[in-house]
């Protein structure tokens, strides 16, 4: 007995992409009548019937996934969304999904740019966004294009009624602070942030800071700045400079945190002896630079995996109220952090005059 019908081989009887024959099947604009016409006589012809039986349901053969890139030359490879990307991999593969990949360029608050051609030209069936913070007006585009089937991963669309996974920031940043408290620190800065960060990030900030009132503490040392290495290294120096007293920081993700990493170097001070450091994210090097970073650890792979479950969730049954799925995190405590000293580093009163 041979084995049914494909998708795949609809698109190939008939000479049309996968993307093209899922939306002739599922009646979708913006196919010519006679490719639409072709599709079906090729189903018809296999016998090809999708898995799917409610009539209002979408059958998806096609998902597009959409990564930030900030604005400017072309950044190094995102570690962090690499994993992500893995998981959507993975679970498309299980479920015999098609995946289109591309980048969106954004800005500083990670507000896109310009869509690219596959969103304009309607060849997927749905869209998991990663890392996106998304404007009213893009909202509503795509929302003109793709109806309710879109996936919001790590990513933030105010009011929009789109199924979304995301981190426990607040929670990541308040096991960060907590572990540095425990160690007895009471002058802790916050490094890789600032007023216009996306809201991921200002939720890190405002763990940061609800840990510490938490606990008694008051005193609060944030220095604005961009979540880049070169960044995290110019904050730290501007930090100790004005606050010498601080002796651990944490940093809003890993990279920024290897930039402070080498300026606490530069400056002469011994990381976790002087100064202790707590990043966010756990990305392969965190593990491998030396000291390793004491960070917190995302469950990056599980945020794609759960992307396209919940994509497929909403293909099944478009009527489900808008749901949102937080991924917990953990501590993982490795050589960047230690038990408080109390001896000031006058090296750095010293470099302040």
């Amino acid at each position: 007995m041979s084995a049914p019908a494909t998708l795949r081989d609809v698109a190939k009887l008939a000479g049309v992409s996968l993307g093209t024959a899922s939306q002739a099947l599922n009646n979708r604009p913006h196919v010519l009548p006679e490719t639409r016409n072709r599709v079906l006589d090729a189903a018809r012809a296999l016998g090809y019937s999708p898995r799917n039986v409610n009539n209002n349901a979408h059958h998806l053969s096609v998902i597009g996934m959409l990564t930030k890139h900030d604005v400017g030359p072309p950044a190094p490879f995102n570690v962090f969304f690499s994993h992500v990307q893995a998981g959507i991999e993975q679970e498309c593969r299980a479920h015999r999904i098609s995946l289109m990949f591309a980048s969106v360029e954004v800005d500083e608050s990670n507000h896109p740019i310009e869509w690219p051609r596959m969103i304009e030209d309607k060849h997927i069936d749905g869209l998991i966004l990663i890392g996106i913070y998304l404007t009213e007006e893009a909202r509503n585009e795509l929302q003109d294009k793709l109806g309710r089937l879109i996936v919001l991963v790590d990513s933030y669309a105010p009011d929009a009624p789109f199924d979304s996974v995301l981190i426990d920031n607040l929670g990541g940043a308040a096991q960060a602070v907590n572990h540095l408290i425990d160690c007895g620190h009471r002058h802790i800065g916050l490094i890789g942030s600032n007023s216009a960060s996306p809201p991921d990030i200002l939720e890190r900030r405002e763990g940061y800071r609800r840990a510490l009132a938490v606990r008694g503490i008051t005193q609060t040392y944030i220095e604005d700045g961009l979540m880049r290495r070169e960044e995290g290294y110019a904050a730290l120096q501007r930090l100790l400079r004005r606050a010498p007293q601080i002796t651990a920081v944490f940093v809003t993700n890993d990279d920024t945190a290897i930039g402070v990493m080498h300026a606490a170097h530069d400056m002469g001070l011994r990381v976790p002896n002087d100064l202790s450091i707590v990043g966010f994210d756990d990305i392969d090097l965190a593990s491998e630079i030396r000291p390793a970073l004491t960070t917190i650890h995302v469950h990056k792979a599980w945020l794609g995996k759960l992307g396209v479950r919940r994509l497929l969730e909403r293909a099944q049954m478009p009527e489900q109220p808008t749901l949102s799925v937080t991924v917990s995190t953990h501590l993982v405590e490795r050589e960047s952090t230690a038990s408080a000293r109390s001896s000031q580093k006058e090296v750095l009163s010293s470099e302040s005059h």
